[in-house]
This record gives C-alpha cells, structure tokens and sequence, in this order.
C-alpha cells in the first residue's frame, strides 16, 4: 500500500521507510509478483520494480510450501479461510524468525490460531516481512 499508492498513509510509509534504513524489511517472491500486478503504466511499474530492489526477498524451500499447507489445514479446521500466499507468508516469516508487517486484516485471524509475529509499529523485533 506505500509504494503502490502516490500518496501513501504517512505513518505507515514513514514505519515502512524506518524498516528499509535498518535493513529488517523483506519480501517472498509472491508479494513482489502481486505488488507489481495490475500497474497499467509501465514508467510506474518501472519505478516499483525498481524500489522493491531494495528488498532482500526471503527464500522459499518446499518445507515452506508444505508448512504453509499446514498452516492453512489448522486454520481451516478452526473456520479461518485464507489465500495460498498468505499461508506461504506466515510459513516464510515463522522459519526466518521474521514478524508480517501487513495491514491485511485476515493476519490478525491467522495469528490467533498459527504461530506467527504481527509487526507493531514503533516496536523492535526481528525482520519484518512485508505482506
């Protein structure tokens, strides 16, 4: 939401902003990919493309995959439903030790039920794996 949008919430941006100058935020690839869809101009998407360069993107291994199928099988059998990629982000950012710093309200849902760390802005912690 703050690098999509031209004028982006500040408080969020200026959390997003202070995570990049420490170098603790991150990506998975599947983020990236649905950051960039949909951009209709190319100088934009460009321009996108070219600041989510900064980000390191967290590797994926099938562990993850599997882990995230899990994840997603526990949350549905306590009537939670959520989207393949948001499971693949709380299976990333649970094995790197990383917290989702996302304003996505299924995540607070997720985290009820899976063991995954929501970014607090203002708060330290470990990476912050964007969503």
């Amino acid at each position: 939401m703050a690098l999509r949008r031209r004028t982006p919430a500040s408080a969020l941006a200026d959390e997003l902003t202070e995570l990049i100058r420490e170098g603790r935020a991150c990506l998975v690839g599947p983020i990236r990919q649905e950051v960039l869809s949909g951009i209709r101009d190319r100088t934009h998407y460009e321009r996108l493309r070219d600041r989510l360069r900064a980000f390191v993107d967290l590797d994926l291994t099938t562990a993850d995959f599997e882990r995230a199928a899990e994840l997603s099988n526990l949350c549905r059998r306590k009537g939670v439903q959520g989207s393949p990629t948001d499971f693949l982000i709380c299976a990333a950012a649970e094995r790197h030790g990383a917290s989702i710093f996302t304003t996505d309200e299924d995540f607070p849902l997720y985290a009820r039920h899976v063991p995954i760390v929501l970014h607090v802005p203002g708060r330290g912690g470990g990476a912050s794996a964007g969503a």
